[in-house]
């Protein structure tokens, strides 16, 4: 048998300021609450009637209008102003007929909270000063005394106007703080959307470099071993087959250890930096001598320290797929590539130019995408195309701020 568990109810305090904090026109179940302050009104109302003031106690018709301007609130949120009025309408001759003028207090002062809570600062104090100049007005017709009563505890009257003014800046207050934060988890999360999109994308990236690069390598390597092995079958140069075999053996285990630290950061959910270890400058030498070992003379110059490892990841990368298109594509034996990463200024430069037959006039792959991608990563910009005479070449400039 499954358990329930009832929600705790929350505590009165908390049920008050919950009130305090909703907006009056936009609550739920307004009209039904009105109707029950209303009748709240009319109980202290009659209270009020009863046990102050005996020698004035209100006679029939005083009774009516007493109990006539309770009703009113029930549209306090709708109509506010048209409230107030319809109250002053019922108040000032209960009033006129000599009443006691204390119960009819409850529901003015709620008619006036309510014009100062929902309305602007300005219409609440210009519905204010009306009040108390009618008030007094009426009053002075009727009794110096109870002009002067009127008077005497007008500043209640003010009170009520300005605490219906705090309250309503107190909700937009902490209506404002409310759209804040759900403005602020709304970023977070198109944040961390917009993070998970480019992160899938450098993996994509990665994997293309990784695996083009060493399916090119290893088909090249293979090509050799079958031309060793069919050029002179009688002749087997056992050396050279094995030299080939173990190139292809290098390439995979390195192929195998790339490969499993880009699965490892895919698997690895709770892990703060999920780019985890990145290629860099250092392992040139090692790109060169996988291509070398492929057929291709490389000749290799670099001449950059300190180079921010996002910037120096995105050389790597691009020198990668440079000398990935330059083995598959260049099309004769004795292939000659210059790879150039130096430093200019403020920016890493990358240079890698290849006297083969160029990758430039096939159908274009994601080799050149995934390259200006990498450049524009770090904020820098690549160029790609055949050389003038033969050849083809891949120059790129990495700012080194780019990084951040």
């Amino acid at each position: 048998m499954q358990a329930t568990t009832t929600p705790s109810r929350p505590r009165p305090g908390e049920r008050i300021m919950a009130a305090i904090n909703r907006d009056p026109q936009t609550a739920e179940h307004a009209t039904r609450n009105d109707a029950l302050l209303a009748a709240a009104t009319t109980v202290l109302g009659v209270a009020l009637a009863l046990f102050t003031d005996s020698g004035r106690r209100p006679d029939a018709l005083g009774w009516a209008l007493l109990l006539a301007a309770q009703v009113p609130l029930v549209w306090r949120r709708r109509r506010p102003l048209l409230v107030l009025a319809a109250i002053g309408a019922l108040v000032v001759p209960y009033h006129a007929l000599g009443n006691a003028p204390a119960p009819p207090t409850p529901a003015s002062y709620v008619a006036l909270y309510t014009v100062a809570v929902t309305g602007r600062p300005l219409r609440t104090v210009l519905t204010g000063v009306t009040v108390l100049t009618v008030a007094l007005t009426v009053m002075v017709t009727i009794s110096a005394h109870q002009a002067l009563e009127l008077l005497r505890i007008s500043g209640w009257i003010v009170a009520v106007l300005f605490f219906g003014v705090d309250v309503r800046y107190y909700r937009q207050y902490v209506a404002a703080i409310t759209e804040r934060a759900e403005r602020a988890e709304r970023t977070r999360e198109e944040e961390a959307r917009r993070r998970v999109a480019e992160e899938r994308l450098r993996i994509a990236r990665d994997l293309h470099d990784l695996l083009a690069h060493t399916i090119t390598l290893i088909g090249v390597q293979t090509s050799v071993a079958a031309h060793v092995l069919h050029a002179d079958p009688d002749r087997l140069d056992r050396a050279a087959v094995a030299k080939a075999l173990d190139d292809i053996a290098d390439t995979c285990r390195t192929a195998r250890g790339e490969l499993r630290t880009t699965l490892e950061v895919l698997r690895d959910q709770g892990a703060t930096d999920v780019r985890g270890p990145l290629p860099g400058l250092h392992g040139l030498p090692d790109l060169a001598d996988a291509a070398r070992a492929a057929g291709a003379a490389v000749d290799l110059t670099v001449r950059a320290d300190g180079v921010p490892p996002a910037v120096g990841a995105a050389a790597y990368r691009i020198v990668q797929e440079a000398l990935t298109n330059a083995v598959r594509h260049g099309g004769r034996d004795d292939l000659t590539v210059r790879v150039r990463v130096y430093e200019e200024g403020d920016a890493l430069r990358v240079e890698v130019t290849d006297d083969g037959a160029g990758a430039g006039s096939g159908q274009p792959g994601f080799g050149l995408v995934g390259m200006r991608e990498r450049a524009r990563s770090v904020g820098g910009t690549l160029e790609a195309g055949p050389l003038p005479d033969r050849g083809f070449a891949v120059r790129a400039v990495l700012p080194r701020e780019g990084a951040a």
